[in-house]
């Protein structure tokens, strides 16, 4: 027998940490003491109200049932309440949808709008998955620059003289994965009225708003966004819940209602006690943040302290999880291999983010001080 897979399979490759940390796993299996700072997975516990509310709703009898697609009404609530406390935007004319994390989100958008021969606009440095599901749906990946001498601007000249007469969505994350730069109102405006003047379907991508970034945003902080904007959110980040896969879409009624009929076709709704112990945290007053942020300072410095040990270069006020900086030998795979060979220590190579990370690596912040410090005191 020889059952070939779908060609589609031939226009992107397995995940790069799919694969990667795989082959780390072996190593470690062999005896390596690998300190993994690659991927961005939250080492911290979420809040023990949160993990007490979905210890204390598994014992319910009406828990273990199909939920309804669109999610608990009261998990709708919650997420309007945190948008209305946290962004201080008004959701009152917006559709929630509830996600099995903001990933799958990329899917079901992509999947509800998205026909073959479409192009997507991705910025040339971001997230794998906006391009490896474009092409998973027949559309076509076209990338605009981010200008590393204007601090990872986008290149405006270059989208303003660029045909869209194909494009369908424009794919934008602040702060920034992988260069953790953030955004501010003006930014967020213009790729708004750029969206509106060309009839695109604009989608923020804003999993990182509390991480390291003390002026959260989001793209319905700007005026006329609900017209062609979709933002995807989640707790994976800011509330240690990576595992647990709760996100959402948030948008007009009228956008988000294509991604609902794409959801309900593709899952069977959230279990009941993850969203309920969702409830709990998206109630959760700031000085979660706070505490949250108090962390990432301490391993954001020793981030700093490693690259400076390495002679790498990187900018001092990023926000997000990790520390994004330019290799010393200008390779940045083959500087994270020589890494891994030496010092038991893997970091990310910016390639895979876009082949202008070509020369950069990046840092998770998701280990304790004292396993960063053990990373310093080796390489040392």
């Amino acid at each position: 027998m020889n059952i070939k897979p779908a060609d589609r399979l031939a226009q992107f490759s397995e995940y790069y940490f799919s694969a990667k940390l795989r082959a780390i796993r072996q190593l470690m299996g062999e005896g390596r003491p690998i300190i993994n700072l690659g991927i961005g997975s939250p080492d911290q516990m979420p809040h023990a109200e949160v993990i007490g509310a979905l210890s204390g709703a598994a014992q319910s009898d009406d828990a273990h049932g199909y939920q309804p697609y669109q999610g608990l009404p009261a998990l709708g609530e919650a997420i309007r309440g945190f948008y209305a406390r946290e962004y201080h935007v008004n959701t009152g004319d917006k559709a929630v949808l509830p996600l099995l994390g903001s990933k799958e989100g990329i899917m079901h958008t992509s999947l509800a709008y998205l026909n073959p021969g479409d192009q997507v606009l991705i910025p040339a440095l971001g997230y794998p998955t906006y391009t490896s599901v474009t092409r998973i749906v027949g559309a076509e990946p076209v990338y605009f620059p981010l200008l590393e001498s204007s601090g990872w601007a986008p290149d405006w000249e270059f989208l303003e003289q660029l045909d869209c007469s194909k494009v369908k969505i424009l794919w934008i994350n602040y702060p920034h994965m992988p260069t953790g730069t953030r955004a501010d109102r003006d930014l967020l405006a213009r790729y708004v009225d750029f969206a509106r003047s060309r009839n695109i379907l604009l989608c923020h991508d804003n999993p990182y708003s509390f991480i390291l970034n003390d002026t959260p945003l989001s793209i319905f902080n700007i005026k006329g966004a609900e017209k062609v904007a979709i933002e995807l959110n989640s707790l994976s980040k800011s509330f240690n819940m990576a595992g647990w896969r709760v996100g959402w879409a948030l948008g007009s009624e009228q956008l988000i209602q294509p991604v609902l009929q794409i959801k309900s076709n593709m899952d069977s709704g959230m279990f009941k006690p993850v969203q309920l112990a969702a409830i709990e945290a998206l109630n959760l007053d700031h000085s979660w943040f706070e505490g949250l942020n108090d962390q990432y300072r301490q391993r954001q410095l020793l981030g700093f302290k490693i690259m400076d040990l390495l002679q790498c270069e990187y900018a001092d006020n990023q926000s997000g999880m990790f520390v994004w900086a330019k290799a010393p030998n200008g390779d940045g795979e083959a500087f994270v291999e020589e890494l891994l060979e030496r010092y038991n220590v893997f970091m990310a190579p910016g390639f895979i983010f876009g082949e202008a990370g070509k020369s950069y690596i990046r840092l998770s912040l998701c280990a304790s001080v004292e396993v960063l410090e053990e990373v310093y005191k080796r390489m040392s």
